[in-house]
């Protein structure tokens, strides 16, 4: 529009009804998002190089629904920041930063997509493209004093077209007591400082092969590994040469002065809790609901803008 009829427009504005301003919002609103959610995609990632052959010579080649567009002089292809990114293809991206708000909040897919007014299908590939990258954003390493403790859930298969057992009815129990095959252990190390760690570690009791293969990487030489009394964590420490202290919890003792789980089992608590609003999830999506409540507990990720730019695999981010 141009600007001479603009302004005239403009200044009836005010002159409408609360029925029709309600109307003009409505209507505005997508408007306002997408470019909300396309100045955030530009602002994370400005290509400098053609995704294809990695030529340098770009030119602007209009937008793609908002986001601009390149062409890469060398080969020929267009491109733009999306281009090779799990959010590539996704469509409605002005309703991008309203859902990302509602995954802070923990809303579940059907209540997400009632709220937004799409498939709840749709809502739910949303979720998992968004968890993509997100789940890897962790700290660089735990240090100084890190405890380690295992949290068990019961594997799920939900949307499974293959069972190897019967379905069990609403979650279900493990067909035998204890810690067995049916239960899936997930890892979770975590230093005095906040920084977390979790790894789906496979079926079954975690092993000394696996510590070395999940945890070994990720805590500093220097730290000071606190953990139960289980003996894999025992042989593990001595192997790698990390300092390590156990509490005896099945003989009754949970604190011996700086010596504790405590930050580790509170942690896991809040995870169940966190985790069963949703009524059952896959264990083939764990990881990336482990990524999800490492983004959401105590708030680390303030905004959609920051879970958009964790989404799109970028390392600038202000929380």
């Amino acid at each position: 529009m141009q600007a001479a009829s603009f302004k005239p427009w403009l200044a009836r504005v005010a002159q409408l009804t609360r029925r029709q301003r309600e109307q003009l919002f409505a209507l505005l609103r997508p408007a306002v998002g997408l470019d909300r959610v396309c100045a955030a995609i530009e602002e994370a990632r400005s290509p400098s190089s053609c995704p294809a052959c990695k030529g340098r010579r770009l030119h602007r080649h209009g937008h793609d629904r908002g986001v601009q567009r390149y062409r890469c002089c060398a080969c020929g292809k267009t491109f733009s920041a999306l281009t090779g990114t799990p959010l590539a293809r996704l469509r409605h991206r002005g309703k991008w930063l309203d859902y990302l708000d509602g995954m802070l909040e923990g809303q579940s897919v059907r209540k997400t997509a009632d709220r937004l007014g799409v498939h709840r299908n749709t809502s739910f590939r949303w979720r998992h493209r968004f968890l993509h990258l997100a789940k890897d954003d962790r700290p660089a390493a735990l240090v100084g004093i890190a405890e380690a403790d295992e949290l068990f859930l019961l594997e799920s298969r939900k949307g499974s077209r293959k069972l190897d057992r019967p379905p069990r009815k609403r979650a279900g129990v493990a067909s035998r007591r204890g810690i067995n095959s049916e239960h899936v252990c997930v890892l979770v190390a975590r230093d005095r400082t906040g920084a977390t760690f979790d790894f789906v570690t496979g079926r079954g009791a975690v092993t000394t092969a696996q510590l070395h293969r999940y945890l070994l990487p990720v805590l500093d030489r220097d730290v000071l590994l606190v953990t139960d009394s289980h003996p894999a964590y025992k042989a593990f420490a001595r192997t790698a040469a990390i300092s390590h202290e156990a509490v005896n919890l099945r003989a009754g003792e949970r604190v011996r002065g700086a010596v504790h789980v405590q930050n580790v089992n509170a942690y896991h608590r809040r995870f169940r809790q966190w985790l069963a609003r949703f009524n059952g999830v896959a264990s083939r999506y764990l990881p990336n609901y482990l990524g999800w409540q490492w983004a959401v507990d105590g708030r680390r990720i303030g905004t959609a803008e920051a879970m958009l730019r964790i989404a799109l695999g970028t390392s600038n981010i202000e929380r």
